[in-house]
Formats: structure tokens, C-alpha cells, sequence
């Protein structure tokens, strides 16, 4: 199987430490190469997108908060987030005559899944999201300090970091795009204003 994948050196090194069980060739795409023909596209970057013009193979999209609704049919969603990306088992979501063909990509992988519901945040992100801002109002209300918060939530719950060391290997700017979108439809994940504050300053930010 020849796989295509779009992803930064750092994501690069995660895939190889998965690794990829069976007879598979791997071709690391690059901006401004032609895309080559392969059995599957993994495109991990958290915009701008390169495979969408692919119809006829699943592509395997990093796609937190955009559902299916915003890519073509046979691209499958997955929690691609930094911290997430890593774990062994990937969250996925996509249309149900799509399921068969990216199993079938998996495991002969050897990748573990579990299919979630097509909404934004899926099931992990959503809850990390809700943590990381519950603990932006908690500064914002002067309960504690940001070292304090982070020891405590990984002290008393035993997460493998805390709200705000999540929320900088995630990259804020994320964390709220998600928030964003879940409080249009459910004031509980209004974003925290010091959260806000912290990510629009980033997003403006000249990029390096």
C-alpha cells in the first residue's frame, strides 16, 4: 500500500514512532510537489488542506472542529491535535459507506480506532476544550495561579498535563476555534476572556 502523507516534521517523527505495521511505502508530501498517486492520503496539517481535489481514495483529514459536512465524501476525520495524535487509538468520523474503506487502511496498519460522532471537538477534544477554559476563567477570576492549576488537575485527576500545559501543546488559537464553535449552538462553551484575549492576540500575531 503507498500512503501520502502531509505533515510537519514534529507529526512526521509521531507517525514513524506508530509506525506503519506491513508492506507500505510512505511518500512525505511537500508544498509545491505534485501530489502523488497513492492508496491513501493523510493530510495532518490544520488548514489548508492539500488532498481535497482526491475523489476516487480515502483521505484521512485532521479535522477537529469542521464535521464532514465540509469535505468531500470520502474524506474521513480524525483528531489529529498535538497531544491527541499520539495516543494509540485514533478518534475518527465519516459518512457511513466510508467506514468499510478506511478500516480496511488501518488495519492493515495495524492502527487502533473508534468511530465517534460527526460533531465538532468529537468526544476528546471537546472535553479537553471545556477543562483548558473552565481553568482560563478560574485565572480570570484570580483563584489561582496557572502553575498551581496545572499541578493540581494532574495531581487530583491524573490527565498527563494540565489545563494550561494542554492548551499550549494544542496551541490555544485551536482550543478557542473549537469553543467557538460548540457555544454557537451551547452557551456552556463560551470561550473564557482571558482565553479569547490570549488566542486573537496570537492569531493576529506576523507569523515568524
Amino acid at each position: 500500500m503507498h500512503i501520502v502523507v502531509n505533515a510537519d516534521q514534529a507529526q512526521q517523527q509521531i507517525l514513524l514512532a506508530k509506525g506503519f505495521t506491513g508492506n507500505h511505502s510512505v511518500t512525505w508530501y511537500q508544498d509545491g510537489m505534485e501530489i502523488p498517486e497513492a492508496d491513501v492520503y493523510f493530510d495532518l496539517a490544520y488548514t489548508d488542506h492539500r488532498f481535497t481535489g482526491i475523489r476516487n481514495r480515502p483521505v484521512f483529514v485532521n479535522a477537529v472542529t469542521a464535521t464532514c459536512a465540509s469535505f468531500p465524501d470520502n474524506h474521513i476525520r480524525f483528531n489529529g491535535w498535538n497531544s491527541f495524535l499520539e495516543r494509540n487509538t485514533l478518534e475518527l468520523a465519516a459518512a457511513a459507506d466510508q467506514r468499510q474503506a478506511a478500516e480496511g487502511v488501518l488495519a492493515a496498519m495495524g492502527w487502533s480506532y473508534r468511530w465517534v460522532a460527526d460533531e465538532p471537538g468529537m468526544i476528546s477534544a471537546r472535553i479537553v476544550a471545556m477543562i483548558i477554559n473552565e481553568a482560563y476563567f478560574a485565572i480570570g477570576d484570580e483563584i489561582s495561579s496557572r502553575a498551581d492549576i496545572d499541578t493540581a488537575m494532574k495531581l487530583g485527576t491524573n490527565y498527563p498535563y494540565g489545563p494550561f500545559e494542554w492548551a499550549g501543546k494544542i496551541g490555544i488559537e485551536h482550543v478557542y476555534g473549537l469553543l467557538k464553535q460548540l457555544s454557537a449552538s451551547d452557551a456552556r462553551y463560551l470561550p473564557a476572556p482571558v482565553l479569547e484575549q490570549e488566542a486573537k492576540q496570537l492569531i493576529s500575531a506576523p507569523q515568524q
